[in-house]
């Protein structure tokens, strides 16, 4: 039997005050994004320091007063995308299409003529929602999205996933695979971040140079799910999205899982390299170190 779902009258607020921060000017979402960024400076610092050790690592041989300017417009770019992400979720419609320069749109329709399936490997590039948002509204079409879910605040899941089934696409955790592949098998689209650090059997890449444990098996679910496979990158710039969609060239890769992950990580790479402060760098991306290596050192204490 299946447990009834929690009441959440807190979780109405938030989703009040959500929908209203999605439709509210961008004057005044910087305003609120500099104002959040004074409390979370000392909320987040654990999450800072991780991202100045990446940012030190990733960017070797600068002086430390250009590692604190790239933390700095870091953290900018981090609170402007917080307060961006609810227009992901609930702008009005048509809004985030009329503010994006889309590349690559006629991909995505070829794949559609032929009845193939897409995934369209991305990063967590931070304006890559609200990016995606413009992307569904320009296609006339959804776009799914793999997701982590956050099982211990059932309320909050349920808001933000219902909104991201209504405007972007279905959703699927990490490991309902087999729904990601009838949805790909079926034709559908799907957007997946596999940049994060990989615990599990992972291939060990470059990434700005440093290995990474990334997720070696999306060749796995290109051949199981019949996809086509793209690459999508997102940049906030004024006014808008820079948004390109383009092929990989990494099919030819897919019987060298390590070769494939590696052609991923530069592809990624090269986005974050157009805009290095919009790249999630709070998250512990190097913390899985290859065998025989000295742990990382990413959150020192």
């Amino acid at each position: 039997m299946s447990q009834p779902a929690p009441a959440c009258p807190g979780v109405v607020l938030l989703g009040l005050l959500l929908r209203a921060l999605a439709r509210a000017p961008e004057g005044l979402r910087r305003g609120l994004a500099a104002a959040l960024a004074v409390p979370g400076r000392w909320l987040l610092r654990r999450r800072w320091r991780v991202a100045a050790a990446n940012l030190a690592r990733c960017f070797p041989g600068e002086p430390p007063d250009a590692t604190a300017a790239r933390l700095a417009a870091h953290r900018r770019a981090f609170w402007q995308a917080f307060t961006d992400q609810p227009r992901a979720w609930f702008a009005p419609a048509g809004r985030l299409a009329a503010e994006a320069r889309i590349e690559g749109l006629e991909h995505l329709h070829a794949a559609a003529a032929a009845g193939q399936g897409v995934l369209l490997l991305t990063g967590h590039l931070l304006p890559t929602e609200p990016g995606l948002r413009a992307v569904v509204e320009a296609l006339g079409g959804p776009v799914g999205l793999v997701i982590r879910r956050h099982h211990r605040h059932p309320c909050i899941e349920r808001l933000v996933d219902g909104a991201r089934r209504a405007r972007l696409g279905p959703t699927f955790g990490k490991f309902e695979t087999r729904a990601l592949l009838r949805h790909l098998r079926d034709g559908g689209r799907v957007a997946y971040l596999a940049d994060q650090d990989h615990r599990e059997a992972p291939a060990f890449v470059p990434f700005f140079g440093i290995p990474a444990a990334t997720f070696p098996s999306i060749p796995d679910l290109l051949r199981a799910g019949r996809a086509r496979l793209l690459f999508l990158a997102v940049r906030r710039e004024a006014g808008g999205y820079a948004i390109r969609i383009a092929p990989t060239d990494l099919e030819p890769l897919q019987d060298d899982p390590v070769a494939f992950a590696a052609g991923y990580m530069a592809l990624l790479e090269a986005a974050v390299r157009e805009a290095p402060a919009q790249y999630f760098w709070m998250h512990q991306r190097f913390k899985t170190r290859p065998p025989q290596t000295a742990p990382s050192t990413e959150a020192p204490p």
